[in-house]
């Protein structure tokens, strides 16, 4: 035998372990190069770890949820050309077959053709008792049947409907539920439990919510998606917001940075990478749309979904989920009324959407029904102002209400 062992990887960003999610392999299975072996976590990302060489996995280290010191032995191979499978523990003998006892004796005839025990039998009754049984909420199988075999008869069950006194109707008996399931805290979902308690222990949240009329911004948004070629995306509202954020934070520098906590230090960014936080099948990722400040709307929008994609499909690479200056997040049709988001750490505000829905609002002293849409967004107090904030999304709310100044340049 040829041992190999493969210990874990320096994935970067000082990483100094993995945590285990998964093992594509195992003991005694043959893999080739490059094959993924396992999938492991950062506090970065999931990474996909492929085969170093062809060979039969003879041993692995860690199971799901656990961690592994970075070039502490992962996996072993035996990368011998004509590696035998390890060989299946031996089989007990089996005890040699009892003779078999005669049978005894029936008591009677009657006791002969007895059914032998076993699993309950199905319910016998015509289709119209059937039924019957169904309107009344009758379960058959509690109902004792007078008829050959057990056979339910329409006066079995009208014996036992009528027993209930006044004849209504009685729901089967609910039947209470027992067990507990364990579910490992692991992966996505592990990262982000840690995250979000780092967030709301160190972050002294500051949350404001305003109320913005997009009806304008709603007409503009079916008129662009009216010229769309056939078959392409529709707009959502997410690319306009992003876009007028990016106008904003011209004005407003202190809401595009990330705390620098180790060195004390505020890094207030020129360029405008917008996180967006999207709901995944292994938990919330943010991907990230880098420099949105040089994109035009169109732009914005392939590229916001794209990066969603990716991270909703596990696609999204390591550099695709890091270095966010600032994220929107929005639950779509769920949006409710009000949210408190959490802040991205070390990021220091987030912009959240809500639903919008059609209200009847005061127009120049008349009542209109106009869209609605409110904004909830959170800001880290120890840099941010509440004066600064709520300034913030005010003007945020003017562009939005009026998208055509999203376009023009102050």
């Amino acid at each position: 035998m040829s041992r190999y062992v493969f210990k874990m990887p320096d994935l970067g960003e000082g990483t100094v372990s993995a945590e285990v999610v998964e093992w594509k392999v195992k003991v005694g299975d043959m893999v080739k190069e490059d094959q993924v072996i396992a999938e492991v976590m950062t506090d970065k990302a999931a990474v996909e770890i492929p085969a170093p060489v062809t060979g039969r996995v003879v041993a692995i280290t860690g199971q799901p949820g656990d961690m592994v010191a970075v070039g502490a032995e992962l996996i072993a191979f035996d990368t011998a050309a004509d590696a035998p499978a390890a060989p299946a523990p031996a089989a007990a003998a089996a005890p040699a077959k009892a003779k078999a006892a005669p049978a005894p004796a029936a008591a009677s005839p009657a006791a002969a053709a007895a059914p032998a025990p076993g699993p309950a039998s199905r319910v016998m009754a015509s289709p119209a008792t059937r039924r019957k049984a169904h309107v009344a909420g009758v379960d058959l199988a509690s109902v004792p049947g007078s008829g050959p075999g057990g056979r339910i008869s329409a006066s079995d069950l009208e014996a036992v409907i009528s027993g209930r006194g006044n004849g209504a109707a009685k729901p089967a008996a609910r039947v209470a539920r027992q067990g507990v399931e364990e579910i490992r805290i692991i992966g996505v979902r592990r990262v982000i439990a840690e995250r979000m308690l780092a967030a709301k222990r160190n972050i002294p949240h500051f949350s404001y919510v305003e109320e913005v009329d997009v009806t304008e911004l709603e007409g503009l948004r079916q008129y662009l998606n009216a010229r769309q070629p056939k078959g392409a995306p529709s707009l959502t509202y997410l690319p306009f917001l992003v876009a007028a954020l990016v106008r904003v934070l011209e004005k407003f520098p202190q809401c595009n940075a990330v705390h620098d906590a180790e060195r004390n230090l505020i890094l207030r960014h020129a360029a405008v990478h917008v996180g967006v936080a999207t709901q995944t099948p292994d938990g919330l990722k943010v991907p990230v749309v880098k420099n949105a400040e040089a994109r035009s709307l169109t732009d914005l929008a392939a590229e916001i979904r794209r990066v969603t994609e990716a991270a909703r499909s596990n696609k999204a690479a390591r550099d695709e989920l890091m270095g966010s200056t600032i994220t929107v997040t929005s639950l779509g049709k769920l949006g409710g009324i009000a949210s408190t988001p959490v802040i991205n750490a070390p990021e220091v505000a987030i912009v959240g959407v809500n639903k919008a829905v059609e209200r009847p609002m005061v127009q120049d002293g008349a009542i209109a029904i106009r869209r609605i849409m409110n904004l909830s967004s959170s800001f880290d107090h120890r840099f941010v102002d509440g004066f600064d904030a709520a300034a913030m999304i005010q003007a945020l709310k003017e562009k939005l209400e009026h998208p055509a100044t999203i376009f023009i340049q102050d």
